[in-house]
C-alpha cells in the first residue's frame, strides 16, 4: 500500500555566513526523479529506478540515525564532489563557493 501523505527529505544549502539568520537564502538540491516540484513532469524510467532518489523516499520514513548514508551524502555535497553531484538534476552552487 501507499501512504496518503508524502513525507519528504529535502536537501538545501546556503551561502549565508550565518545560516540561522532569518534573511539567509536556502537553495534546494534537485534530484533527477525524486518527487519535488509539483509542476515538473513525472520521471518515467520503468523498469529501473534512480537508486539515490529511491533511497531518499525511504529515508523520509525513518531518522537520519537509521540512514547514516545521508550524512555522508551531505558531506559530499558540501565538498562539491563531482561524482556525487552527477547523481543530481541540479547543483544550486555550480560555479560558486560551496555552501
Amino acid at each position: 500500500s501507499i501512504t496518503k501523505e508524502r513525507t519528504e527529505v529535502i536537501l538545501q544549502g546556503t551561502s549565508s555566513l550565518d545560516p540561522n539568520d532569518p534573511s539567509a537564502v536556502w537553495e534546494e538540491y534537485d534530484f533527477k526523479c525524486k518527487p519535488g516540484d509539483l509542476r515538473r513532469r513525472p520521471c518515467f524510467i520503468s523498469p529501473y529506478h534512480y537508486r539515490l532518489d529511491w533511497l531518499m523516499w525511504f529515508a523520509a520514513f525513518q531518522t537520519y540515525e537509521q540512514n547514516e548514508w545521508i550524512i555522508h551524502l551531505a558531506g559530499k555535497l558540501l565538498a562539491q564532489e563531482e561524482e556525487t553531484l552527477s547523481l543530481l538534476a541540479t547543483n544550486p552552487f555550480a560555479g560558486r563557493a560551496p555552501p
